[in-house]
């Protein structure tokens, strides 16, 4: 009997713990067989595909702890091995973040997408998702990398080893995004930069020489929305973007984004890249029409802008199956000392 009870109480205790917090467990499967010019057909990815957990308890007066971790994994082999093969991606590559949560806005530490790269996305035709054929990981970044010191392998749109705060919405239409960086080594490689290749400016395991952080702010009201952004990384490497969108019906979204990345600190020539980008998401019945035009230029090619500059024109289409899942297409040109055209056809699953 006191065995029992015991047993009893101790299931109330967990159960009234419970009851204060929630985890979930989400993620994406993203597979499909893609096509580009130079190569045989391969099995693939148009999205990451991620195995993630996040969990909200609540601390009382309007306080809240919040956590999420992100894996990362390729689809066709199930590993976790970066594109080169080397296995040097960390775990929860995707993000690894504790905070709170409450009136003041949100706090987390640890390893996310910075403000800039977060905040960037809802303006690209592709929703910021890492698809050839869509331009946030190139031209709506001008081909810069929010952290050049990690190991090879590591996305270059996030922080390690970095603070993230958001602000509420003020006057329901604002909000204010902070992400700062700490100054520590992460095993990253040697980047040669303004030195030499037997003394680069920056040797392998650099800490940064001034903090990294990442700023951005966002307006909406109604159909209208609008962003500025602007980060400096570890090598001292600065971008700055605006860009707005506008729905003049509830299924078309135009967008538009311009940024400028300055690369005086590492590099001699042409340290300046300038990109733009125009954008449709356009939704007819069960499928939604992705459509997208951007350049790049001068991209640091040795004094000559018009090999450097970058023309990428490209379509895409999902079609929903359900709420979770939905068939895709996507078809892009993009121009610059070659042409590479790619072809894409897949399926992706939110569970």
């Amino acid at each position: 009997m006191k065995k029992s009870l015991v047993a009893l109480a101790l299931m109330g205790v967990f159960a009234g713990a419970y009851a204060q917090s929630s985890v979930t467990i989400y993620g994406t499967v993203d597979a499909g067989i893609s096509k580009r010019t130079g190569t045989t057909t391969q099995v693939g990815k148009r999205d990451n595909n991620k195995l993630g957990f996040k969990g909200i308890e609540d601390l009382g007066g309007g306080l809240k702890a919040i956590f999420q971790l992100e894996i990362r994994y390729e689809p066709d082999t199930g590993t976790i091995e970066n594109t080169s093969g080397a296995n040097s991606r960390p775990l929860f590559q995707g993000q690894s973040r504790v905070g709170l949560q409450g009136d003041f806005g949100t706090v987390r530490l640890g390893r996310g997408l910075t403000a800039f790269q977060e905040t960037s996305t809802a303006f690209e035709p592709w929703s910021g998702i890492p698809a050839v054929a869509g331009y946030q990981t190139d031209l709506q970044v001008a081909g810069y990398s929010s952290d050049p010191l990690s190991p090879v392998g590591n996305s270059g749109n996030r922080f390690s080893n970095a603070v993230f705060y958001n602000t509420p919405m003020i006057a329901d239409m604002f909000q204010l995004n902070v992400t700062v960086g700490a100054k520590e080594a992460n095993n990253g490689p040697a980047i040669i930069g303004k030195g030499i290749a037997t003394a680069p400016q920056f040797a392998a395991n650099s800490a940064p020489v001034t903090t990294p952080y990442s700023l951005s702010a966002t307006a909406a009201n109604g159909p209208f929305a609008a962003y500025a952004a602007y980060e400096k990384n570890a090598i001292e490497t600065k971008l700055w973007s605006v860009g707005a969108s506008f729905k003049p019906m509830n299924e078309l979204k135009l967008m538009a984004s311009y940024q400028k990345q300055d690369q005086g600190n590492s590099t001699l020539i042409n340290p300046d890249t300038k990109a733009w980008i125009l954008g449709a998401n356009y939704t007819v019945g069960a499928g939604m029409f992705r459509l997208g035009y951007g350049q790049k230029t001068p991209d640091n090619a040795l004094g000559n802008p018009a090999l450097a500059k970058t023309k990428q024109a490209s379509i895409g289409y999902d079609y929903n199956l359900s709420a979770r899942t939905y068939l895709y297409f996507d078809a892009s040109n993009k121009k610059a000392a070659t042409t590479l055209n790619y072809y894409g056809l897949g399926i992706h699953h939110n569970f």
